[in-house]
């Protein structure tokens, strides 16, 4: 069971992992061993998650779930298959966790007025600035 918080818990029978031989360092061991692991997780249909978890997690993550709905991890990070597992995990709980409360909404405000007198004499001395830059007048 991956425990995400006191309200979601995700059973391991819905998370499908693959193993495959990972890259990096390891020698010889890492062309004989299978320790890359891939976490599959189909969020659209997982009864686990709550709805309104689940439609923040598909807006959040929209571009890291596949055709069929699931979420996709791989983990190589360590030498056994073991510590990736946990790995894949850890990252599905850390996902989670982003989405599972709502966003804050923004309280609108207005600039201080001294912040507007500022800024527009500063676009003042700018102006006058580059006024400066041109030919002087000439005087007939």
């Amino acid at each position: 069971m991956l425990v995400v918080d006191s309200r979601i818990h995700i059973p391991l029978t819905d998370v499908r992992l693959s193993f495959s031989k990972s890259g990096g360092p390891g020698g010889q061991n890492v062309n004989k061993v299978n320790t890359k692991v891939t976490l599959h997780w189909n969020v659209a249909s997982s009864p686990s998650l709550p709805a309104d978890v689940r439609d923040r997690f598909l807006r959040t993550y929209k571009g890291r779930i596949n055709a069929d709905g699931d979420v996709v991890i791989h983990s190589q990070r360590y030498r056994d298959q073991i510590r990736n597992r946990e790995d894949c995990l850890e990252k599905l709980r850390q996902l989670i966790l982003a989405v599972r409360h709502p966003p804050k909404r923004r309280k609108r405000t207005r600039p201080p007025r001294a912040a507007r007198e500022r800024r527009l004499r500063e676009k003042h001395r700018r102006s006058d600035k580059k006024r400066l830059r041109g030919r002087p007048p000439t005087s007939e």
